[in-house]
């Protein structure tokens, strides 16, 4: 669903091309007093009709709708003047008038989006209650789910609210004080997040997005359900996929799973999961679906010593180290991408540092393949991945789009990923590469006139840190950095958009601090490489044990099916008898036993207490020094570190829980005269790069990366690159 237009700012630009820009973002007076006043009447029309003689057609199920209704009242009349103090000082924590985003705006945003569903369904309920074909238990169950959702979110906006007062003017950080950050944490390990991931799942995100997000939780759950069993990759694939048709049915059960998967599953189930995607199906699928290219191969650089001039004296060298961090001296791992077949990229040298035996088959020998000239660009990329996962493979699908694009060659480095490799081995692996493209882009299909670093999310944090390295190195810095919700701020500190982490089916709290426990090396837990899975290996097996795989996988499944069937009479509702009222705790949790178990309570309003969970999370703050280190959280980088920074363009997303750390950081760079943009677009999850082509929305977002990438190679066409040390007037760009 999505606001209607009375409800929203209109965009300035992109406006029909499916991303809208951050100023539809403002919440101005009238929207939100416009959405609590039609809150307040689809609450009044409902229990008026439902206590009405209707009541006697439903019996329970109006009474549960009664209640609900009567809560989400309560909660709507206590929400509203928050909000309207929220509108207030907005503006205090924007970048700047052209891009108004921050997480306050976010938290009334998604607010606003639940209410708008809330109101939705009680219109439809008030319309279609005496309706032959009204299922009263679903229509119940849904409006139950949101109940719960806004009683959570009203949690939520209370944290914001004890941010306000605990931090400075003007910054969504407090990183002096961590006593709101440790409340946070206690309250993210005991309240409840089920409701978040099942009927309500991604409400907040584009209406396009949410069966995608559907399958991922689905998938995730099931995955995790059978994980433990061991298996191959193909009899866990089945099983799989038996059981994943219980959380299909049940948006309740798979709500919990998810929940408790999120919150206590281990770093080796998280690499397994994400790892996925580097398979050889998704991958073949995500080829077909992009543009071929004529050049797509892996390279193997050894660990040799590079020698590159300085940037303030050409005429002198800088020794440049090959990685060496926890093992020593090792390889670095690239992947070369161009949608034309240049010179250089043919030769036997470059051919040589191929990881594939025997070399690949180049385009260069088809007969109506033309070599074309060196380019004068040449891009560096460093994937995402929480620094735990992924590699270039499963970001090919818009590399391929930006090297036709643009084009241009790209290299993205497929370094080392935590906790095996934690820092500084990803560092010192990007940095050597970034170094290695610059002595040998004429191999590369480059003369390398301009430099453009781009990465998402851990890959974006890479780029900062590599110009960072440069900087303090003494050679060239490149030309520009694109980075794409770059994680920057590698700190548990509490923001109001991390606040989004209780929610978040993609970045939940529990998973952001498990990547940045394992990057900062606090995580000393030995990861052991999944055996064989998704490999041929499986098809040798036992075809005897791979059937009783299968059996035992359907019966488990019909019993799980059966087993709510017997006990709610055919239909499973989660009703709030069942869960407790928003006002108190879920079964079985009492608010206080939660809040015991957590070392602390916040103080909420008088009669207010959020939902509780029955699976207690367990959330490990590190006190590792490593996470304040400025190549590691570059938002705490002196300024004589960041400056010589080249233009960064920063592209983030309204709802990501990170959009306060690309806030802060521009506002920073900015404020010491530094070049930087900032770009918000709207209703799209942390991660839309890899989301890319699955909606038009991802596709407008990362045409705007895109267009990021041309500024900073077209540049070099309108002035000169700007030596080592010179700074360039401030700018900003709203999407």
């Amino acid at each position: 669903m999505t606001f209607p237009s009375i409800l929203r700012a209109p965009s300035q630009k992109h406006q029909g091309r499916g991303c809208g820009s951050s100023n539809s973002m403002v919440v101005s007076d009238m929207d939100y007093k416009v959405v609590f006043a039609a809150l307040e009447t689809v609450c009044e029309d409902n229990i008026s009709i439902l206590c009405g003689p209707s009541d006697l057609q439903y019996g329970a199920v109006a009474r549960r709708l009664v209640t609900c209704m009567r809560e989400i009242q309560e909660h709507g009349r206590s929400l509203k003047p928050v909000i309207a103090s929220f509108t207030a000082i907005f503006h205090h924590y924007d970048f700047d008038a052209q891009t108004p985003a921050n997480g306050y705006r976010t938290l009334a945003k998604v607010l606003l989006s639940c209410l708008m569903h809330i109101i939705h369904k009680g219109r439809y309920i008030a319309s279609n209650y005496n309706s032959a074909f009204f299922r009263a238990d679903h229509n119940a169950s849904e409006m139950e789910a949101y109940c719960s959702a806004l009683c959570q979110l009203r949690a939520l906006l209370h944290l914001a609210e004890q941010l306000i007062k605990d931090n400075g003017y003007g910054e969504l950080y407090s990183m002096q004080d961590g006593d709101m950050s440790r409340r946070f944490v206690r309250e993210y390990s005991s309240m409840h997040k089920a409701c978040f991931y099942g009927r309500c799942l991604g409400f907040q995100f584009s209406p396009s997005l949410r069966p995608f997000l559907q399958t991922v939780v689905i998938s995730m759950v099931t995955y995790g359900e059978t994980y433990s069993k061991q298996q191959s990759g193909l009899g866990l694939a089945a099983l799989s996929l038996l059981t994943s048709g219980k959380y299909v049915i049940d948006p309740e059960l798979r709500g919990a799973e998810f929940e408790r998967i999120t919150q206590n599953l281990d770093m080796q189930f998280w690499k397994s999961f994400w790892n996925l995607t580097e398979s050889g199906l998704l991958a073949g699928f995500s080829r077909i679906a992009s543009y071929p290219v004529q050049v797509n191969f892996t390279l193997t650089v050894p660990p040799v010593t590079l020698h590159l001039p300085l940037a303030s004296d050409p005429s002198l060298t800088a020794t440049v180290s090959p990685p060496i961090a926890h093992w020593g001296p090792g390889p670095v791992l690239m992947r070369l991408i161009s949608y034309e077949l240049r010179e250089g990229q043919a030769s036997e040298e470059l051919l040589a540092y191929s990881r594939s035996d025997p070399p690949p088959i180049t385009a260069s020998h088809l007969p109506w393949v033309q070599t074309q000239p060196r380019s004068p660009w040449l891009l560096i990329h460093f994937h995402g991945g929480g620094f735990v996962a992924q590699t270039s493979r499963s970001h090919e699908n818009y590399l391929r789009t930006w090297s036709k694009q643009l084009s241009v060659p790209i290299l993205s480095v497929d370094y080392s990923l935590s906790p095996e490799a934690p820092f500084p081995r990803a560092l010192e692996e990007c940095f050597y590469a970034y170094c290695w493209a610059l002595k040998n882009c004429h191999l590369l299909g480059s003369t390398a006139e301009r430099v453009c670093l781009a990465g998402d999310s851990a890959g974006g944090n890479l780029c900062i840190t590599v110009s960072m390295k440069a900087i303090s190195s003494g050679i060239r810095v490149p030309d520009g950095i694109m980075a794409a919700y770059p994680a920057i701020l590698l700190t548990i500190d509490a923001s109001p958009s991390r606040l989004l982490t209780l929610i978040d089916p993609l970045l939940p709290l529990g998973v952001l601090t498990k990547c940045i426990n394992a990057y900062a090396g606090a995580d000393s837990q030995t990861v052991q490489t999944a055996a064989g899975s998704g490999s041929l290996r499986a098809l040798g097996r036992d075809t005897a044990a791979l059937l009783s795989d299968l059996t035992q996988g359907a019966s488990n499944w019909i019993q799980s099916y059966l087993d709510p069937m017997r006990t709610t009479g055919g239909v499973r509702s989660l009703s709030l008898a069942q869960t407790g009222s928003a006002g108190g705790a879920t079964r079985g949790t009492p608010a206080s036993a939660s809040a015991a178990h957590c070392g602390g309570r916040v103080d909420y309003p008088e009669g207010f207490e959020p939902l509780r969970s029955e699976c207690l999370a367990f959330v490990r703050l590190t006190s590792c020094p490593v996470i304040r280190n400025p190549f590691v959280s570059p938002l705490l980088a002196p300024a004589s570190l960041l400056r010589g920074l080249p233009p960064v363009h920063i592209v983030a997303s309204a709802l990501d829980a990170l959009l306060d750390d690309s806030v802060m950081f521009a506002k920073k760079l900015r404020d010491m005269g530094q070049p930087v943009s900032l770009t918000v677009v709207e209703d799209l999850p942390h991660g839309f790069l890899s989301l890319y082509q699955l909606v038009k929305e991802t596709e407008v977002a990362a045409d705007i990366c895109m267009e990021q990438m041309r500024i900073i190679f077209q540049q070099g066409n309108l002035r000169k690159r700007p030596k080592l040390g010179e700074t360039s007037p401030s700018g900003s760009q709203s999407g």
